[in-house]
């Protein structure tokens, strides 16, 4: 079964609320076998356009990936980012996983 992955892009607005943002999406995260493979870190723009902050998440599969995003606990979670920051995010499928 492939993984699935949330990209993210995103500028932080208010990084006191952004932390709370973070504080509160761990326990979901690891309840759905979320782990980060890039979670902010120096980037450098090839090509296009990008906002300054990227994280990547893999999960164990595409649909625990949608399942964390639907979750009420991580909609709790997000409606503290609101505001907090600007975000672009997708959920993909793994290739070849």
């Amino acid at each position: 079964m492939p993984k699935g992955y949330w990209i993210a892009h995103g500028i932080i607005l208010d990084p006191e609320a952004y932390d709370r943002y973070r504080a509160a999406n761990g326990a979901v995260f690891a309840e759905y076998g979320a782990r980060f493979l890039v979670r902010g870190g120096a980037q450098e723009v090839a090509e296009g356009d990008q906002k300054p902050r990227t994280v990547v998440i893999e999960f164990p599969s595409f649909e625990a990936a949608k399942a964390c995003f639907a979750s009420e606990g991580y909609q709790a979670a997000k409606a503290l980012r609101e505001g907090a920051a600007n975000t672009d995010l997708v959920i993909v499928e793994g290739y070849g996983d």
